[in-house]
């Protein structure tokens, strides 16, 4: 990993490795610090709620950073159908390319911590939150109610999680691909009935 930016920062990206190739619990303060050539004072001068507080901010801040890639396929795209569909077999490639290392740990800590810990849970579920923003305006941008619109966004990152379990556990990114296809033919579907509804 190489180490750029400040402490805060380093212990950031450190902790997001961390996560996504021990998870939460797998994760030790020493460790973290270790790998951020940082000390474990200025860990806690950064976030004074020890390990449970660096995890949130590391789930905000690279939950974040994971959503606007959504905008960067929709930017380069010409429909949200696409972008879906091309986020799902970018993610598989991605992948595989990491030897199946979890991509975006944000949902492994969510599994691990959301019954246990309030702070890690609201955090993981604002970024969820988040991500269906992120789809939702465009789909309402062509016409599908709002309601609709957050329900098929909400399959999508349902979807997506689901899919990240599956095509690790199994080693095939296949998964990831045939469900991103699955995932744009839905969001498809939506807007041929938004259109139809239009007539």
């Amino acid at each position: 990993m190489e180490l750029v930016g400040t402490t805060r920062q380093r212990l950031i990206t450190a902790t997001n490795e961390s996560f996504r190739h021990r998870g939460y619990h797998g994760t030790s303060v020493q460790a973290v610090v270790e790998a951020a050539e940082a000390t474990v004072g200025s860990l806690y001068h950064f976030f004074p709620g020890g390990k449970s507080e660096l995890a949130e901010a590391t789930v905000q801040e690279t939950g974040a950073a994971y959503g606007d890639l959504f905008s960067v396929f929709l930017a380069e795209t010409a429909s949200a159908e696409e972008a879906v569909r091309a986020f799902f077999h970018g993610a598989a490639d991605a992948l595989v390319e990491s030897d199946f290392i979890d991509l975006c740990p944000i949902g492994t800590v969510a599994r691990e911590v959301a019954s246990e810990d309030e702070r890690l849970r609201t955090a993981a579920a604002d970024v969820f939150g988040q991500w269906v923003d992120k789809l939702v305006a465009p789909l309402v941008a062509v016409g599908i109610d709002a309601e609709t619109a957050r329900d098929r966004a909400t399959a999508v990152i349902c979807l997506l999680e689901g899919a990240f379990v599956l095509a690790r556990t199994s080693r095939d990114a296949g998964v990831l691909r045939t469900t991103g296809s699955f995932a744009a033919a839905m969001i498809a579907e939506a807007v041929r009935e938004a259109s139809a509804r239009r007539v």
